[in-house]
């Protein structure tokens, strides 16, 4: 091949009209030739893409989970690339938005369904664990004041929760864990890489669903204790084993979320739920929303039943933090104090999530009219970390940090398991998933 060099490089440079070798010569469009070569570099292509494992794979990567999983169809070595590549998706990935003070929405179906619906054909993972929540206003079907709310029908309000639920599960694959529960309020953050700006929805008019994809190492379990598991003060011990809150060393986090705690022992099933659990390296946090929606195999009799539903993690590769925004906290600048208390937990921040749970007496009214005062402190601190929540009646948590050799710094001084119930408080937590492999 003939070229020319600068005078400042010596790399060879092509000439416009460079010679070329016999083969990249093509006979003229459309003739006979042409046409043949045409069909031999398909054929040539076609066996690469099923016989080369490596360039399918790179092509597969590429692709969503659910055309990921058409794809699979395909042949036995699109099926066999198609699950490696899966176990590469690891990433917590989350939908998330905004509805209307109505539950239906374009057909009949909750806004927070037809996000689902839209989004999972982007998503690229396959979720094992999803947690959905979406404002309770939003299943208002004559008005989203509450006082109407509360008036309604109890069991038209039970079969709109199963139909919600239902058309969750039917979405997610057979296998997913789902715990869906509504609040007054919600905290999310935006679709995207996670570096948007958190929003805190006090009205609750809005929704996210956290996808957890299968992470190597940790284990969750999505759990339904009531009061129906307690026998003479007593719980259930093969309940609370299949939780994962009973003899399992590995346990590192509990997401808690009680219901119907306007009843009054419900608090003290919590405090008796808590006690066992709230050991030097376990992170207890949550709080008290208005009702469960999933899991859809749960009958939940509201008129007899409280109780609590939750999320255990457990793992060795997990790390979390959880700290207590009390009454003392009234400022910005007090608030953005105690989140330089978590930041200082130096909890790895690549595959961490926040959660924060505040009570529904907090927010704007609390800090003079000023919006979203907790969750932006919080991205200030940690702006790669997405943020999820809600704002309900009652918050579950305290002052605690689980780092990589399982040991707890406290930030408080006391242990004792009623220092874990509040009211007018916040409760922020980052839990660290384990490093993406």
């Amino acid at each position: 091949m003939r070229t020319r060099t600068t005078a400042a490089t010596s790399a060879p440079l092509v000439t416009h009209r460079a010679a070329r070798e016999p083969s990249d010569f093509r006979p003229p469009p459309g003739s006979g030739a042409s046409r043949a070569m045409d069909v031999a570099e398909l054929r040539s292509g076609g066996s690469v893409l099923s016989t080369v494992a490596e360039v399918v794979e790179q092509i597969l990567f590429c692709l969503p989970t659910k055309s990921l999983q058409r794809s699979a169809s395909v042949c036995r070595l699109w099926s066999d690339c198609a699950r490696r590549v899966l176990r590469r998706h690891r990433r917590l990935s989350w939908i998330t938005t905004k509805g209307h003070a109505y539950a239906d929405g374009e057909h009949g179906q909750h806004f927070l369904v037809n996000k689902m619906i839209e989004e999972l054909e982007e998503v690229y993972v396959l979720p094992e664990t999803v947690l959905y929540m979406a404002g309770t206003d939003t299943f208002c079907v004559q008005s989203s004041s509450r006082w109407r709310k509360e008036r309604r029908d109890e069991s038209a309000m039970k079969s709109k929760d199963a139909e919600v639920a239902t058309k969750f599960e039917k979405l997610l694959p057979m296998n997913c864990k789902l715990l869906g529960i509504s609040c007054p309020g919600i905290v999310y953050t935006p679709m995207g890489n996670g570096k948007q700006r958190p929003l805190e929805v006090e009205d609750g008019i809005a929704g996210f669903a956290l996808l957890l994809p299968k992470i190597e190492g940790v284990t969750i379990r999505c759990f339904h204790l009531s009061n129906k598991d307690l026998k003479n003060n007593t719980f259930d011990q093969r309940k609370l084993q299949a939780a994962g809150l009973l003899d399992n060393p590995d346990l590192r986090t509990v997401l808690l979320f009680g219901y119907n705690t306007y009843k009054p022992p419900a608090v003290d099933f919590i405090q008796r739920l808590t006690k066992p659990i709230n050991g030097r390296n376990t992170i207890v946090v949550g709080g008290y929303g208005d009702r469960v929606f999933s899991p859809s195999s749960e009958s939940i009799d509201a008129r007899h039943m409280y109780g609590t539903v939750g999320l255990s993690f457990s793992g060795k590769p997990i790390q979390a933090a959880s700290i207590l925004l009390d009454e003392d906290v009234v400022t910005p600048e007090s608030v953005e104090t105690a989140m330089k208390r978590l930041k200082a937990a130096n909890i790895p921040e690549h595959n961490t999530v926040g959660f924060m749970c505040a009570c529904i007496g907090r927010g704007q009214n609390y800090y003079s009219m000023m919006e979203n005062v907790e969750a932006d402190a919080f991205r200030k601190q940690f702006p790669n970390i997405p943020l999820f929540g809600f704002f309900g009646n009652g918050e579950i948590g305290c002052d605690r940090i689980v780092t990589d050799n399982f040991s707890l710094r406290e930030c408080s001084s006391s242990l004792e398991y009623d220092e874990l119930i509040h009211s007018y408080t916040t409760v922020m937590v980052l839990l660290h998933l384990g490093p993406l492999k």
